[in-house]
């Protein structure tokens, strides 16, 4: 699916600008002189695509409780895609990126207790293709807003 001038523009408002109010998506669509369900509309089709993951709110981990950590993976090359979309599919998992490298996995993982994130961790080891992991825990926060201005 190729991106249209007015997906790129929806995509650029979803990434920080989402309204706090009862119908977000008629507010952005106002914003774009667009319908409400075509906004929806969209929204789907660009998450069936891939384009989006999900829609979601930032909130401060450390004084929820949850606790933060990287976590490098070495993967076998031929299982580095059915390792990364197992890995998609925890919600603690905030990152999920290939690198170039030994280690060229890579993911964030916000657990609200040690034992949810040693049994996620002990999971993700046991898949298929996975040789070796690295965790690296958080020990202090530095929190960058990073924002992909579509043109």
């Amino acid at each position: 699916m190729e991106l249209s001038s007015f997906d790129k523009s929806l995509l650029n408002l979803l990434q920080g600008s989402i309204p706090v109010c009862r119908r977000p998506f008629a507010e952005l669509a106002n914003r774009l002189g667009a319908e409400e369900n075509f906004v929806l509309e969209r929204v789907r089709r660009l998450k069936a695509a891939g384009y989006l993951r999900r829609i979601g709110t930032f909130f401060n981990s450390d004084n929820l409780g949850y606790r933060g950590t990287l976590v490098a993976l070495e993967v076998q090359p031929s299982e580095i895609c059915a390792v990364a979309e197992a890995i998609n599919n925890y919600n603690e998992v905030t990152h999920n990126y290939e690198r170039e490298g030994k280690f060229n996995l890579w993911f964030t993982l916000l657990t609200p207790t040690v034992e949810r994130e040693g049994k996620i961790l002990s999971e993700i080891r046991s898949l298929r293709g996975v040789e070796d992991m690295i965790n690296l825990k958080s020990n202090q926060k530095f929190k960058i807003n990073v924002q992909f201005k579509l043109q």
